[in-house]
């Protein structure tokens, strides 16, 4: 009661007891806490990055996942179920359930080209998952991958409002890159702060996130017996580059000889015989790329290298799959198993980043240029035992792409079903027991979207009526929970999909697919049509014979990318890569001193892409012995370091190696010139006190994703660029006095575009 207070007082409005001048007159009150139904189930979604339909073994795949296939036959598997085809919409349609360009994600997070569909910040109108069933009692975890941080905003000075703990997690542990290495990664956080790593260690990104999540469980246990969960475990396998446990990857030997002709064969009759698939499905031949050879036309040596390939990848998912057992295991261990919700999907199709031959060098292959020399490094030769280790950022072939969206066409990126159609798993022992006599397979199409409005339906909670003091927005899912406890409910009717300039809409029991812009808008010539249900693997175009459903479907396409903020569509460069002017205050000079934590990899990248620059390094005279400064990986960077008397420059061009030393027993000031030079190529030149030392000429430039890792100064700071040097000091600090190196941009290259992907190169790796 607030009748006693008298006008001009502030501070109690709201107050639900009596205040009076005295305590003894007054009466406490306190809000009611907020704390979820009694009984709510946890609620646990597992994403993988980048792993086909066919994969994990309840959706025909011959790749170990026994706890994948625990859940599958406990639970429902989904045959019908499309994610987008690229990693950031697909997560931020996951975590809102609305459709990706409503929130803001139309391309991955960037660059922001400057329309609404793709500004790669998850509009506060739209709460994700976390800030739902934070408001519904629960604690909210998160390990893993994020990538819905426009990338400019990812560095430490970086305003975080779209940073994980601010969009509803309580607690976060992983990179919010679109990827890292599995060893030696580039750039992790914990919670709103960069964890200090030692690249010594060798621990397996999968198993410490699985670590870190285990432990998320158990300090709430601590602390609340009752209080349910939600962890959103986003894995970083099996995303480029491509890594694994050794014993693992030696699991695996010898299994991919016969090749991927056979196993995707293989792969199909065991789906046909799940159920999955109708029988009578055809594998399109050669529909996803011309320059897959058969496996048969290739000599031995491409067969070992290939089928070596395979094997890292197969590791890296049974590594994903041994996570998920150790989770399960522990939740069984604490009782809480029977009451969780377990989701497990991907986030799109495989993918053919390792182009036909596949590749040990995987941050080159970000780069398609036409003008790129013709020795361009695009596979630096490894022994076959590195490959899946901490040296190697490899990559399989396209061909096991293929087989990965097995029975389907094309791959990432694409919106024919190989790049959306993705495995989706879901087990509720308690809420969800699986009738006597079902299967548990559900053939209904469903999306992405829907997962948010289903979870939150069978967990009883209601969606956040606001984030953050903003009033929500409706989203878009449609909840399939009706379709777990009955195998007849019919799916969602109607979705649209784009990306750039392909267009896709189910409808009517088909599909139309224009894979890229045409003349016109309204030219009905751009789209293709399938029946799904007849032909699920899209092997035969029926435009032709149903002119008047591909009209109906590409007119309810045009009103749906209106009403989701699709347009503008791109024929042009922009939604690749255009950025706003604010950007350009990140390449002026920066002055970095010892102690100060790794430089983020954006952010160093704004320093020294595509651009000549120097390094200026002062020093006291007397040279010590260190890492003066290092910029990269062994995915590509340079180093610059003191040892046994000699000033060393070490260049790794996407993994081979280039080594030039000084003797020299003191140095005030080094400095070292990057020139740009054509054909993406580099001059390299070291001063010591003003005196020309040392010239490297004709270095391919690194570009793409090179250097990954960003700057550290007096001491390696992430994924060593010299291996040799790594394994002699590790680290690697500089011993002597070190003042600081200051790096200053210089002129932007002739060649220099902000996207190097030329618009024919898209359209080859998107269209067949």
């Amino acid at each position: 009661m607030t009748d006693r207070i008298p006008d001009g007082a502030r501070g109690y409005d709201g107050f639900g007891g009596v205040v009076a001048t005295r305590t003894s007159q007054s009466t406490p009150w306190w809000p009611a806490p907020r704390r979820a139904r009694a009984g709510a189930p946890n609620v646990i979604v597992v994403l993988v990055d980048d792993m086909g339909f066919s994969d994990v073994s309840p959706f025909g795949g011959e790749i170990d996942t026994p706890a994948v296939h625990a859940l599958a036959d406990e639970g429902y598997r989904f045959a019908n179920f499309h994610a987008t085809p690229l990693c950031s919409p697909s997560r931020a349609a996951l975590l809102t359930g609305a459709n990706p360009h409503r929130a803001g994600f139309g391309m991955v997070a960037h660059a922001d080209p400057g329309y609404p569909g793709y500004r790669m910040l998850l509009p506060r109108e739209l709460p994700t998952l976390a800030e739902s069933f934070r408001e519904n009692g629960y604690a909210t975890f998160m390990v893993g991958k994020w990538h819905l941080t426009l990338e400019s905003l990812m560095h430490d000075g970086a305003d975080r409002s779209s940073w994980p703990v601010q969009r509803g997690f309580d607690r976060y542990f992983g990179s919010m890159d679109g990827f890292t290495t599995l060893y030696h990664p580039h750039r992790l956080v914990r919670d709103n702060s960069v964890v200090a790593e030692d690249p010594g260690g060798e621990d397996y990104l999968t198993d410490r996130l699985t670590d870190e999540a285990i432990a998320m469980i158990d300090g709430l246990r601590a602390n609340e017996a009752s209080r349910p969960f939600f962890l959103y475990f986003a894995h970083h396998a099996v995303h480029g580059p491509v890594q694994a446990k050794p014993e693992d990857i030696a699991k695996y030997r010898g299994a991919y000889d016969a090749g991927w002709d056979r196993v995707r064969a293989e792969r199909l009759e065991r789906q046909i015989a799940a159920g999955l698939m109708p029988a009578g499905t055809v594998l399109p031949a050669a529909a996803d790329s011309d320059d897959i050879p058969r496996w048969d036309e290739l000599d031995d040596e491409a067969r070992a290298l290939f089928a070596r390939h395979m094997e890292v990848y197969a590791a890296a998912v049974d590594g994903v799959d041994q996570s998920l057992g150790r989770l399960v295991a522990h939740l069984k261990e604490i009782d809480e198993y029977d009451n969780t919700i377990i989701v497990f999907t991907s986030d799109n199709g495989g993918t053919a980043e390792g182009g036909p031959t596949g590749t040990r060098s995987y941050f080159s292959q970000f780069v398609h240029a036409a003008d790129l020399p013709r020795d361009w490094v695009r596979d630096v030769e490894r022994p076959l035992d590195e490959m899946g280790g901490p040296r190697v950022h490899g990559h399989y072939p396209a061909g096991w792409a293929r087989v990965s969206n097995t029975p389907f066409r094309q791959f990432k990126g694409s919106l024919y079903e190989g790049g959306i159609h993705t495995p989706l798993v879901v087990s509720w022992p308690a809420g969800l027991p699986r009738a006597v006599g079902d299967d548990g397979v559900r053939t209904g199409f469903a999306y992405i979207t829907d997962l948010a409005p289903t979870l939150l339906e069978l967990a009883g909670a209601t969606r956040a009526a606001e984030a953050a003091g903003v009033r929500a927005e409706d989203a878009d899912g449609e909840s399939f929970a009706a379709a777990l406890r009955d195998s007849g409910a019919p799916g969602r009717a109607d979705q649209y999909l784009a990306l750039v300039g392909q267009r896709a809409y189910f409808g009517r029991g088909f599909k139309a697919v224009a894979p890229a812009l045409g003349q016109t808008d309204d030219d009905l010539r751009d789209w293709r049509l399938y029946d799904l249900a007849a032909d699920p693997a899209e092997s035969m175009d029926v435009a032709a014979e149903h002119p008047d459903i591909v009209a109906d479907l590409a007119e309810r396409w045009r009103v749906a990318a209106w009403r989701n903020t699709v347009f503008p569509l791109g024929d042009d460069f922009s939604l690749f890569g255009v950025r706003p002017a604010t950007d350009l205050e990140y390449s002026q000079p920066v002055t970095i001193r010892p102690g100060t934590p790794t430089l983020e990899r954006w952010r160093s990248a704004r320093l020294v892409s595509l651009r000549s620059f120097v390094v200026e390094v002062d020093l006291d005279g007397d040279l010590g012995e260190g890492m003066l400064f290092s910029h990269g990986d062994q995915g590509g960077g340079y180093a610059l370091y003191a040892e046994a008397g000699a000033l060393v420059f070490a260049y790794n061009a996407y993994g081979r190696m280039t080594r030039s030393a000084v003797e020299t027993a003191a140095a005030r000031r080094v400095v070292v010139r990057f020139a740009a030079l054509a054909a993406f190529e580099r001059e390299v030149v070291v001063e010591v006190d003003e005196d020309e030392r040392m010239r490297l000429d004709r270095l391919p430039m690194l570009i793409g994703m090179a250097p990954f890792t960003g700057i550290s100064v007096g001491a390696d700071g992430g994924g060593p660029v010299d291996w040799e040097l790594f394994e002699r000091h590790g680290r690697f600090p500089y011993s002597g006095d070190l003042r600081s190196v200051r790096y200053v941009p210089g002129a932007t290259a002739p060649y220099n575009h902000e996207v190097m992907v030329a618009v024919d190169e898209i359209s080859a790796r998107l269209m067949d």
